[in-house]
Order: structure tokens, then sequence, then C-alpha cells
């Protein structure tokens, strides 16, 4: 009984091992196919921080999504007034 748990036990841990250097590999791979000839510089300009040359394009980002604007402090229904506490 207690050869079989130890097996278990060391398999799953193999198999961990295994996966981790299997995820290594890949993401050592990856990194080493991912070449930028310009990595790209950062410039302030007018306060605001922009990304000049690299290789990201902005037409393959997706957009950012519409936000609606801030409602005022105490505007909302019920503001102010605790749940517990509130009369009928």
């Amino acid at each position: 009984m207690a050869v079989g748990s130890r097996f278990a036990g060391a398999a799953s841990l193999a198999g961990a091992v295994l996966a981790a250097m299997t995820l290594t590999g890949v993401a050592v791979f990856t990194v080493q196919a991912a070449t930028c000839d310009d990595s790209g510089h950062y410039v302030r300009v007018d306060g605001q921080t922009t990304l000049v040359g690299g290789c990201l394009d902005p037409e393959d980002l997706p957009a950012a999504p519409a936000t609606e604007p801030a409602e005022e402090p105490g505007a909302g229904a019920g503001s102010g007034v605790d749940g517990l506490h509130k009369r009928p």
C-alpha cells in the first residue's frame, strides 16, 4: 500500500516537472522566434509619453472600450441611505 502511494506521488511530481520543462522550452522558443529589428523607444512630448518605433502596429490593437461618464457623488438612487436602517 505504501509503495503504491509513493509511486503515485513520484509520478505526479515527474509529470509536473515534465510540464514545467515543456512550458519553459516553448517560452524560450517563442522569445527567440519573435525578433524585432526596431525595439522602439519612449518620447515625452507635451506631458504625454508616446512609443516611437517598435514592431507594434496600432491598427493591430483592439479599440479601447467606451466608458460612460462618472456620476456625481450622491446622484445615484438611494445614495447616502443605509439599506439596513432605511424606513419603509
